[in-house]
C-alpha cells in the first residue's frame, strides 16, 4: 500500500528538519510531502537546501488549505493512505505504522490519534483541554460518536478519506469539524491512543483571543455540517 505523510509548514523552520529525519527514522515505509504554506521565514531555503519533498504555496491557504493540498497530491499520485504530521515536531512518527494497521485490520475508514485515552506525554494546556472537552461532548451530542480527542491532527485516512477530503477541507481549525464530515458520509472512525510531544521550537498561531474565535467559528461549522449531514439522509 502507498502511504503518504502530509506535513503543513508555516514558519516552521526551527522543526522541519527535525519532523523530516523522525519520519525517515521511525515511519519509513510512508513517503511524506511538504506543504509550504507561504511561510515568511526560511522554511522553504531549508527544504531546498535538503532536498526534501516539498509543494511549495504561492499564497498563504491557512492549515486547511495546506492539509487539502496533500490529499490532492494523495489522490493525484495514487496513495491508499495519507496522515497528517505537523511541522511542529509534535506528532511521533513511531505510531503510524501502528495506525496504518490497525485501520487496515479493522476495515477502517480513518484513525485518530488521540493522547487522552492513556493521558500520557504532552497533554496540551488547561485552556486547550477545556476547548478538547468541549467539542467532544458536541460531537458525541450531535453525532451519537465519541471523539475523546477531536482537536488532534494525527489522523489517518484511507481512499474514501482522501477523495472526500481533496474535494472539501474546511480552512481554519478543521479537525473537529473534519471528523463530522466524515460521520456525515458514513465513514469508519475510531481511536487509538499515542503519546504526542510538546512543540518542538516556535510559537502557536493560536493565541488567547483567537481561541475564542475557535470555539465559536468550530461550534457554528460543526452544528451547520450536522445538519447538512441530516438534510441529506432525509
Amino acid at each position: 500500500m502507498k502511504k503518504l505523510i502530509i506535513i503543513p509548514a508555516y514558519n516552521e523552520s526551527e522543526n522541519i528538519v527535525g519532523t523530516v529525519r523522525d519520519i525517515e527514522e521511525n515511519a519509513p515505509d510512508f513517503d511524506y510531502i511538504i506543504i509550504n504554506d507561504c511561510s515568511t521565514d526560511n522554511t522553504l531555503e531549508i527544504c531546498k537546501q535538503n532536498h526534501f519533498n516539498y509543494v511549495n504555496l504561492p499564497i498563504n491557504l491557512g492549515i486547511g488549505g495546506a492539509v487539502q493540498t496533500g490529499y490532492k497530491y494523495a489522490r493525484e499520485y495514487g496513495y491508499d493512505i495519507a496522515v497528517q504530521v505537523d511541522g511542529d515536531g509534535q506528532h511521533d512518527p513511531a505510531f503510524l505504522q501502528q495506525m496504518a494497521e490497525y485501520l487496515e485490520e479493522h476495515q477502517l475508514d480513518m484513525v485518530i490519534g488521540s493522547r487522552f485515552i492513556t493521558n500520557e506525554g504532552f497533554q496540551s494546556s488547561a485552556l486547550r483541554r477545556v476547548g478538547i472537552v468541549y467539542f467532544t461532548k458536541l460531537i458525541h451530542l450531535l453525532t451519537g460518536h465519541k471523539i475523546t480527542d477531536p482537536t488532534s491532527g494525527l489522523r489517518l485516512g484511507g481512499r474514501k478519506v482522501i477523495e472526500l477530503f481533496a474535494e472539501n477541507y474546511p480552512k481554519d481549525y478543521p479537525e473537529p469539524e473534519t471528523a463530522v464530515t466524515a460521520l456525515n458520509h458514513g465513514l469508519k472512525i475510531e481511536e487509538i491512543p499515542v503519546v504526542m510531544r510538546a512543540r518542538q521550537g516556535g510559537v502557536s498561531s493560536i493565541t488567547m483571543t483567537k481561541s475564542v474565535y475557535y470555539m465559536v467559528k468550530v461550534t457554528i461549522a460543526i452544528v451547520i455540517e450536522r445538519l447538512r449531514g441530516r438534510s441529506k439522509a432525509v
